[in-house]
């Protein structure tokens, strides 16, 4: 079972009904707070880019929010296939796969330092998780990373090797982690990943409004860790 951390310091507001997908700046990026944040809604991404480290923590709640119904990923032929190719783990090589979704050589990186600092310290209490993709030589060839709290899973970003080595790599930790989700069949669990995009909409993520976003996760933070993260 993950260890509950000092509670915070600082109080983050809940987001009101009109607020902006940006709700508070400040705080820090605590175990206590980040933790306090997801209970509430929100999460942690830098406002000023990965560059500005140090700088106040932002805080967001996306008033449309991208979930994954867990009943709802589309799985194409070649990730099939890709899926029988490939090999996943669960934390097995958690600081490995968020520094390199953290690389800024990736389009649209956003991952600062002082996030990923934040999320290994998390790690270690055992609240976030990552899901590993290797291939038969025992490489490493994409995964996962995101938070569990309760029966929420907030999923914070993947990645996949370059190459044919990597095709489908992330798709195929997302897999996993669907079938992780799903092991005890509790219907209150929720995969939250926090905008929807072109391609998570290819994969099956949907937009809900935040007042029905909040609702669902209060549903799921009273559900119980799934048993591979408890």
């Amino acid at each position: 079972m993950p260890t509950e951390p000092e509670p915070s310091a600082w109080v983050i507001p809940p987001p009101s009904p009109d607020a902006d997908d940006l709700v508070a700046v400040g705080a820090d990026l605590e175990p206590g707070t980040v933790l306090q944040a997801y209970r509430r809604g929100l999460f942690p991404m830098p406002a000023g880019g990965v560059h500005d480290r140090g700088a106040p923590a932002s805080w967001w709640s996306p008033r449309d929010r991208g979930v994954l119904p867990l009943d709802g990923l589309r799985v194409s032929r070649s990730l099939r296939q890709s899926v029988r190719r490939l090999h996943t783990t669960t934390n097995h090589a958690f600081e490995h796969v968020i520094t390199r979704c953290a690389e800024l050589s990736r389009h649209g990186a956003w991952i600062s330092q002082d996030i990923v600092d934040a999320y290994i310290r998390l790690h270690r209490l055992g609240w976030s998780h990552s899901v590993e993709t290797w291939d038969d030589d025992g490489g490493l060839v994409g995964g996962l990373y995101g938070i569990a709290v309760g029966g929420a899973f907030a999923g914070e970003s993947m990645y996949h090797e370059p190459g044919a080595a990597g095709r489908d790599a992330s798709k195929v930790a997302l897999v996993e982690l669907i079938r992780l989700l799903r092991a005890d069949s509790d219907p209150r669990r929720l995969l939250d990943v926090q905008w929807q995009t072109a391609h998570l909409a290819s994969l099956g993520v949907i937009e809900i409004p935040r007042a029905e976003y909040l609702w669902r996760l209060g549903q799921a933070l009273a559900a119980p860790l799934p048993p591979a993260f408890a």
